[in-house]
């Protein structure tokens, strides 16, 4: 297959670039919003970030049956998604960060509705999105290249809202206006970002049956042990992940007292996303998708040990621990794409039927799921620690901090190890099943040549008539 030119590799990172508006700021800066602007206890904003976000992660399957059933001719599968939904899933980041002061009850129901709404969203968006990439090569240094886009696009997006804004929440700021202001823009910036992707990032991967049926979605992933392996993994490593996230603010702030590292962080994260981003497509090439998923696993583990045997007094030592952990999340979260893309060939070679959207769906509702819990324990953290907005922190809020920022992570991210571990789809055995299922569309294509020819030579039937039949026919042979 050709390879992808610059344009279109940097148009996907884009898309991800706009995702990470509304996804990274919420990732970063809800519960900071909720406990210390909306005035929502920490146990409250806990359970509202798990319940909410499992019905994201439900949201996702919905929003990936909805893609499999769609095809534009014009547009493709994925890219009217893209342009069609991606202004109100800004304008609902807007929302989700104006909550009224409604009571105690009112001000918790708004919370939860424009937050779920804003979930809905997103998955309508970053499904077709994340499913784009499976469609636009097969090639395995390609789908690096497109991964290494996403992680750019991504951690630019999270390092300026590291150095601009994260510096800007402390006591006695307007928060409120800040946060709006700043969604607003977003959302001009983001509806840019979002039509360049849709304008560069086209569809190139062919497939025999553009709108799945249900059962055919649901026989796909029955029997893809490496997708299901995956997705575990996933979910132990994002559960991880995310809770680092959501208390990293707070470890900075009131653990190590040195809020104005953050911008610093952001700024190696940025630095450390170019380097990886460059040097990971050759790694891939020599040790293999599955040992980089692990070894960077491994490195995230070191650093939340770090984080969380390290006194409060020692500011550079925590520090280091959480750039530590910084370079395993990047690597993981770079190599993992391309991981998901490989499981979708592997659905296509059991079955003959691609199925990029149920397929990603299924692989972002268990992240999303992670997401939940990690969101959610770290919250539940703070709560048994006693953390008080505005106040300041005990010695057991402090410890509650660091459990959240590294005793979760680390043993989270083990798990991920242990079941990653078993992953059997290797490089190699994913270039077998690439030879075979173009092996299966050659002969497929020369079965309905042949057939056309009999067709038009016997009954001198109109070509438009014999394409269709020979559709048909492909379609079952593909099944």
């Amino acid at each position: 297959m050709k390879k992808l030119n610059k344009l279109s590799i940097i148009g996907y990172g884009a898309g991800d670039a706009a995702n990470n508006l509304a996804f990274t700021t919420a990732t970063m800066f809800l519960l900071v919003y909720y406990t210390d602007v909306a005035g929502i206890s920490a146990a409250a904003a806990g359970t509202l970030l798990l319940v909410v976000r499992l019905f994201d992660a439900f949201a996702d399957v919905f929003a990936g049956r909805i893609v499999d059933r769609t095809y534009s001719k014009r547009f493709g599968k994925f890219r009217p998604f893209i342009m069609f939904g991606s202004i109100p899933l800004l304008l609902l980041s807007v929302a989700t960060f104006s909550v009224p002061q409604l009571g105690e009850s009112g001000t918790l129901l708004y919370a939860y509705v424009t937050y779920a709404a804003l979930g809905l969203a997103y998955s309508l968006v970053n499904i077709p999105y994340g499913s784009l990439a499976g469609a636009m090569t097969q090639d395995p240094g390609e789908r690096a290249k497109l991964g290494s886009a996403r992680m750019v696009g991504a951690l630019l997006v999270g390092s300026s809202l590291g150095i601009f804004v994260a510096p800007l929440i402390k006591p006695g700021a307007d928060l409120q206006s800040m946060f709006t202001t700043i969604t607003l823009v977003f959302v001009v910036i983001g509806a840019a970002l979002y039509f360049f992707t849709a304008l560069t990032a086209k569809e190139r991967v062919h497939r025999a049956v553009p709108k799945v049926t249900f059962k055919q979605s649901v026989d796909t992933l029955k029997g893809n042990k490496p997708l299901l392996m995956l997705c575990l993994s996933s979910f132990f490593f994002l559960s991880g992940y995310l809770a680092l996230t959501s208390v990293q603010l707070y470890y900075l702030r009131d653990v190590l007292g040195r809020l104005d590292l953050y911008p610093v962080l952001s700024i190696i994260q940025l630095a450390l996303t170019f380097f990886l981003a460059a040097f990971m497509p050759r790694l891939v090439r020599n040790v293999g998708k599955k040992r980089v998923y692990i070894y960077s696993s491994l490195v995230t583990v070191v650093g939340g040990a770090m984080i969380f045997f390290t006194p409060t007094g020692q500011v550079w030592l925590g520090f280091t621990g959480l750039v530590v952990s910084l370079v395993g999340v990047l690597a993981v979260n770079i190599v993992v794409w391309a991981l998901e893309a490989d499981t979708v060939e592997y659905g296509e070679w059991r079955t003959g039927v691609r199925t990029e959207g149920i397929t990603y769906a299924l692989f972002s509702f268990t992240r999303k799921s992670g997401q939940a819990v990690g969101g959610a324990l770290a919250a539940y953290a703070l709560a048994l620690g006693g953390y008080k907005s505005g106040a300041a922190q005990t010695a057991d809020a402090l410890f509650g901090i660091q459990i959240a920022a590294g005793a979760i992570p680390a043993v989270l991210t083990i798990l991920a190890v242990l079941v990653m571990s078993k992953y059997t789809l290797t490089d190699a055995k994913h270039a077998e099943i690439l030879n075979e299922i173009q092996e299966r569309r050659t002969k497929t294509v020369g079965a309905g040549e042949a057939a056309d020819a009999s067709t038009t030579t016997g009954a001198g039937s109109s070509t438009t008539a014999d394409a269709g039949t020979l559709v048909d026919a492909g379609k079952t042979a593909g099944h």
